[in-house]
């Protein structure tokens, strides 16, 4: 994807885990060990995710064991709480991103691959504040995500085969 659709970084105050910690604290929790693990491998790279995705690679990760499934999905749903990540359902399945230190963008969706490639455009910015300007209404944020095929996809057809071409 060309440079005009890509996204900028956002500096932010405080790191993920001091967020969260603030964020718990304000509901009289603490960041146990397991969450502080949670913490630290969504937020170790940026890749859209499901819970699956999470505990598979959990278990790739030293000292995590003893993270349980119920625990991963209450601290995902913390995590969307305190505005670390967003949720989006896609193809019946909950999928998160970080949303903490990353700027308001948009999605495409391939129907078949699950890819998703992230832009950001001015312009769709600049028509979603016009549209609610004339409908006087106070936006205060977004969520698109644009249904197709990805190139990829698109060039993996399946072979011909000779019943098809009769």
């Amino acid at each position: 994807m060309n440079s005009e659709f890509s996204l900028n970084p956002v500096e932010v105050a405080m790191t993920p885990q001091q967020r969260f910690t603030e964020f718990l604290q304000s509901r009289g929790k603490r960041l146990t060990k397991q969450r502080q693990i949670l913490v630290e491998t969504i937020f170790a790279r940026h890749e859209h995710f499901d819970a699956d995705d999470l505990v598979d690679e959990l278990r790739r990760v030293e000292k995590s064991d003893d993270v349980s499934r119920p625990t991963v999905y209450r601290t995902l749903k913390e995590l969307v709480e305190a505005g670390l990540l967003r949720q989006m359902v896609l193809g019946g399945r909950a999928v998160y991103e970080h949303d903490y230190g990353y700027p308001q963008h948009d999605h495409l969706h391939c129907q078949r691959c699950d890819k998703l490639i992230e832009f950001q455009s001015p312009e769709l910015a600049a028509l979603r504040d016009a549209v609610a300007r004339e409908n006087q209404f106070r936006v205060t944020g977004h969520r698109f995500i644009i249904q197709g095929i990805c190139e990829d996809c698109r060039r993996r057809r399946r072979p011909k085969r000779p019943h098809d071409l009769i």
